[in-house]
């Protein structure tokens, strides 16, 4: 091991076995270019350091070490393995000494795991992250839009859901942090960028949504993507708002409701949105072929936008929605008479709609004039009606919910549960906005200037 390097390692014990942690943390960054242009034995420095005792040595070994991947070229195994055995076995009060350099590190991972096609392998890993630097389980962290990421490239959801279905109610502020430090530090990267990692946890939120067809939640995450505050148009905001029309017409059939203050929308989103526009302004026809054909038009711009499969799910809604129309019209109507009004190909298709439309389907028989028919019962939220397969005949229904059981008696409880929580978490953020220095300033100037105008100074000759 090179003078410099034995020189790190004896920093590094003397300042941890004193318990200097910050001042530790403060020149660790420093080390950082010397650690990358000895990534060739930096295995030899790992193994005099101990997880535990020096956890903040150890993640900047880490951090030089994916740096230096792509000259470097790990073993993928073994650079997966030495994260695996970090995130399980640091120490936390330390790490928190050295958040920054936790979340490069954690991003890098992530474009190394993605890059070698593995990313399934990380998404443990992250989600263990996650768990050790948030300060609770409604904190979104940088982190968060990594394990979206390769929960995404995986195709691989059941860990990341919880995450995403917990809702937000603080934002980790400590990348801001970062930023000055890496200034005062000269740091060469700002890995750490609030506004990226918040957009991309939305924008891929509504990606892992959309995949297991949460539509609701899907339209809210690419809400929150589209309508926060910007100056400038984003990339991430224009892909979010292209699938935003989408979902919107499979959600509530028209575009959702959009605040009037999100002026990027409107000047630089819209005109680079164009044919998702044409779409919606098709699908407001209700006619499947013309939708059809629209979407076979922009095939290759849909296709460029990774979104063919969402158009063939509008173009899907639009076939349920008609259905949906036909029951405020027709009390009985024949599979056949379905399908030649909502533009299927045949009976069939429109009973495979019809059956699809439900959230469960039971089988039930009974006897009329000696002679058994089969019928199947169907409910959901789209649609209420049975399916009687001797003769073909559909029968719509009303909604048979009376909003009277034990069920919905505990539906409606929890209901107001989560909106009396709601009512505090807004109450106690009023107040620490009330309470903030900067933002009683800012109040008190803004009378200040509201008094002037009031009563303008005149002066005399």
């Amino acid at each position: 091991m090179g003078s410099a390097l034995e020189n790190y390692v004896n920093q590094v014990r003397t300042l941890s076995a004193a318990g200097k942690y910050r001042e530790l943390a403060d020149e660790l960054p420093e080390s950082l270019s010397l650690l990358a242009r000895n990534w060739s034995i930096l295995d030899n420095v790992l193994e005099t350091l101990d997880v535990q005792q020096h956890t903040l040595a150890v993640l900047y070994v880490l951090l030089a070490k994916l740096h230096s991947s792509a000259a470097a070229n790990p073993e993928p195994m073994q650079l997966i393995q030495l994260m695996r055995d970090f995130v399980q076995r640091n120490n936390v009060e330390q790490l928190r000494f050295a958040v920054c350099a936790f979340y490069e590190t954690c991003h890098l991972f992530s474009e190394f795991l993605v890059q070698k096609n593995l990313s399934v392998l990380g998404i443990r890993i992250l989600s263990r992250a996650i768990d050790q630097i948030r300060q609770m389980d409604t904190q979104l962290t940088p982190i968060h839009a990594d394990l979206c990421l390769l929960s995404l490239k995986a195709k691989n959801f059941n860990v990341v859901l919880p995450y995403l279905d917990a809702d937000i109610t603080d934002i980790s502020t400590v990348a801001a942090e970062c930023k000055t430090q890496q200034q005062q530090q000269n740091a060469h990267t700002d890995a750490n960028n609030d506004a990226k990692y918040f957009l991309l946890y939305y924008y891929y939120g509504g990606m892992i949504y959309t995949a297991v067809k949460n539509y609701e939640r899907a339209l809210y995450f690419y809400e929150v993507c589209i309508t926060t505050p910007a100056m400038a148009m984003s990339h991430i905001m224009l892909e979010a708002y292209k699938k935003f029309l989408m979902v919107s017409l499979i959600v509530e059939g028209k575009i959702a409701y959009i605040p009037k203050n999100t002026q990027v929308i409107g000047r630089f989103i819209k005109p680079m949105a164009n044919h998702y526009h044409d779409l919606v302004n098709v699908y407001a026809n209700s006619s499947s072929e013309e939708l059809r054909i629209i979407i076979l038009k922009y095939s290759e711009a849909f296709t460029r936008d990774n979104n063919m499969g969402l158009a063939k799910q509008v173009a899907t809604s639009l076939y349920k929605r008609n259905i949906q129309r036909l029951t405020k019209t027709f009390l009985t109507l024949s599979l056949t008479d379905v399908a030649s009004r909502v533009q299927l190909s045949g009976a069939a298709e429109a009973e495979r709609y019809i059956l699809n439309m439900v959230r469960y389907i039971q089988p039930i028989s009974y006897i009329k004039n000696q002679s058994i028919t089969l019928s199947k019962q169907i409910k959901s939220g789209e649609i209420y009606a049975s399916i009687n397969q001797k003769d073909g005949m559909v029968l719509f229904k009303d909604d048979p919910e009376k909003y009277n059981s034990p069920d919905m008696f505990l539906n409606v409880q929890t209901n107001i549960s989560q909106v009396l929580d709601l009512v505090k978490q807004i109450n106690k953020m009023e107040e620490e906005i009330i309470l903030n220095p900067l933002y009683v300033k800012k109040a008190l100037g803004s009378q200040d200037d509201d008094l002037t105008s009031q009563h303008p100074k005149t002066f005399s000759g």
